[in-house]
């Protein structure tokens, strides 16, 4: 296993001890340490009279003592660093992310407006960061009714035949493996399908729905077969439907224990790191934790 830290960050919120609770297991998981990293938004070297010379202490930190002592009581609990950090949020946490395999976070920080589902320190994170993000949302979130799925741990992971996310598969089933878990692989494609023909027109498209659905199927399985392989313990299942993605995976969060999403590739006149719609729709709204897995660097 790798020796770089799973990262929790917590603010003395409610919110902070979901995370805590997620990347201690998640630390287990891996065998690996545990960082716990508290980012004090109001900084003194953000007021123009003060200087400050060095990070802050983490020793007579409230919120930092609190995770320490909360520890203490946890059986089996990684070995943990603890960190304060002083600066502002949405840029110290993508950071955090440098030398960690994990970031975990809280949908919302202590101070966000109530309304918000997803706060701008958890998107900014989810956007930047070099490692997979881990977002716990709050309880709550209401999802739409979907098919029941069959009983036992679900890692869910979106796939786009398209172009496929092998950096997202692979998470999915590192993920599942440890936790018994199964893989749902949800592939969705577009239907109904529209051809335009003239302004305000269009025709019915060239091939009909099925077989839309079973070259779909048929990508999907070509593309899971080498994670199959070097996972030959994870049970897969692949569920190919139409419409919205976003909507399929919402709907599937309901009772899975985490579903994965991916994040864009940058591209040459789009050099910025970007998430796409339906991975932000799936922040938004997913009600079991979130992953959001950076795409693996190009081979040179």
């Amino acid at each position: 296993m790798s020796t770089a830290p799973v990262i929790a960050a917590v603010d003395g919120s409610d919110d902070g001890r979901r995370v805590l609770e997620w990347a201690v297991d998640a630390a287990r998981r891996r065998a690996a340490p545990l960082r716990v990293v508290h980012v004090r938004q109001y900084a003194a070297w953000g007021q123009a009279d003060v200087l400050v010379a060095g990070p802050p202490d983490a020793e007579g930190d409230p919120v930092l003592d609190d995770v320490r002592a909360l520890l203490r009581d946890v059986a089996d609990a990684p070995a943990a660093e603890y960190v304060a950090v002083e600066g502002v949020p949405g840029a110290v946490l993508p950071e955090l992310g440098a030398d960690a395999q994990l970031l975990v976070l809280g949908s919302r920080g202590r101070g966000g407006f109530a309304g918000l589902l997803l706060g701008s320190n958890s998107l900014a994170a989810a956007r930047d960061a070099d490692c997979p993000v881990v977002v716990v949302p709050r309880p709550g979130r209401e999802i739409p009714e979907g098919a029941p799925a069959a009983p036992g741990p679900r890692v869910v992971v979106g796939l786009h035949a398209d172009s496929p996310d092998a950096a997202g598969l692979e998470f999915a089933f590192t993920e599942a493996a440890p936790r018994r878990a199964r893989v749902q692989v949800i592939a969705a494609y577009p239907w109904p399908a529209r051809t335009w023909s003239a302004p305000g027109q269009t025709v019915p498209p060239p091939v009909g729905q099925d077989a839309v659905e079973h070259e779909t199927r048929s990508l999907v399985e070509g593309f899971l077969a080498p994670h199959r392989e070097r996972h030959p313990g994870v049970a897969t299942e692949v569920r190919v439907l139409p419409g919205d993605a976003a909507g399929h995976l919402v709907t599937a969060s309901g009772d899975a224990d985490l579903v994965v999403v991916g994040r864009h590739r940058r591209r040459l006149l789009a050099p910025a790191r970007m998430m796409g719609s339906v991975t932000q729709a799936v922040l938004l709204h997913a009600a079991c934790p979130i992953a959001v897995v950076p795409p693996a660097p190009p081979k040179e």
